[in-house]
């Protein structure tokens, strides 16, 4: 009898190795040598060990630059996932796996400090530096999906609070959140009386923000520095209340290499397919993409607008749903 194709799944899962380099693709992306710093392996066996999962769809993988990121198969098989929950299960138990997570931590930390480093030296430069690469239209195309006087605003990577001194006259309040306490400091000069705007420090990928406290989010230029942008994505619904709006814009797929090095750039843009993806599958409805019209002036790559709202219920943090009356 020929056997299962579920079954012959599961020999690939059997190899200790195999099972962790999935446990750790199934929480994150990643590349090869952050791979074999996790695992603390040769490049050679991480490489066979992700061909394996590769030739039996476990991983899927995308070039980016020069490097390859890898993940878990999101579009696993109804069979081959509920195999995955119950080897996930027994693995993410193991004190091995445990010090994975530590060290995928690590790697994960190392790519945030990048682009730390550069937004601790580039705060006095910053709105220029923007203005040189986007031009003028940027600001505006967001502001236009927005702003009513009752809302409290997220404004999510804030940088030197160009959008925040903007919206702030104009919202109840303004919640502007950035990884970069230099930005912050930057942000805060600009707006010496922002009696109503609460200055926070945070990832995106973990917002310092409560359950269903925006009204609408906005993440402008800022989600190709974040390592995870589905997660960044999922924690901008879970802040947002049930009916909220999140707006997004950021850059077209580019190749400017060179943004890497000298501005810690993690995504050389995104396609509108990828954003579309990545909003509904956090939870995100009536998501629409449109590109921006090049601006003359500007010298960086095209952009995108993309807005998605809520639905009548949300996920909070401790995972359970919310009503819009709740």
């Amino acid at each position: 009898m020929t056997p299962a194709p579920v079954l012959d799944r599961l020999s690939t899962l059997a190899d200790s190795t195999r099972s962790r380099l999935l446990l750790l693709l199934d929480r994150h992306e990643a590349t090869v040598g952050e791979l074999c710093s996790i695992l603390q392996l040769p490049q050679s066996t991480v490489s066979r060990h992700l061909k394996l999962l590769g030739d039996d769809q476990w991983i899927v993988s995308r070039a980016e630059g020069t490097s390859r990121y890898y993940r878990r198969n999101p579009t696993l098989e109804e069979a081959a996932g509920r195999l995955w929950e119950v080897v996930r299960h027994e693995v993410a138990n193991t004190a091995v796996a445990a010090e994975d997570t530590q060290r995928a931590n690590a790697v994960l930390a190392s790519r945030r400090a990048t682009a730390r480093a550069f937004f601790s030296t580039a705060a006095g430069k910053w709105d220029a530096l923007r203005l040189e690469l986007f031009g003028e239209r940027q600001d505006g195309a967001l502001l236009a999906a927005l702003a009513d006087p009752e809302h409290v605003i997220g404004d999510l990577g804030c940088g030197t609070g160009n959008l925040t001194t903007l919206l702030a006259p104009h919202v109840h309040r303004v919640i502007a959140v950035d990884g970069s306490a230099a930005m912050l400091d930057a942000a805060r000069s600009r707006l010496p009386d922002g009696r109503n705007v609460d200055w926070r420090v945070g990832d995106l990928e973990s917002l310092p923000i409560e359950d269903g406290a925006l009204d609408v989010a906005l993440l402008s230029l800022v989600l190709h520095y974040v390592s995870e942008p589905p997660r960044a994505l999922a924690e901008a619904r879970r802040v947002l209340r049930p009916g909220g709006r999140l707006v997004v814009m950021d850059m077209l797929p580019h190749a400017r290499e060179e943004y890497r090095e000298q501005m810690g750039h993690v995504w050389q843009g995104f396609s509108e397919s990828q954003i579309r993806d990545w909003m509904g599958q956090a939870g995100f409805v009536g998501v629409r993409v449109h590109a921006v019209g090049v601006d003359e002036k500007a010298k960086g790559p095209s952009l995108f607008v993309a807005t998605g709202r809520t639905d009548s219920r949300h996920t909070g943090r401790d995972g359970r749903t919310h009503d819009r009356d709740t």
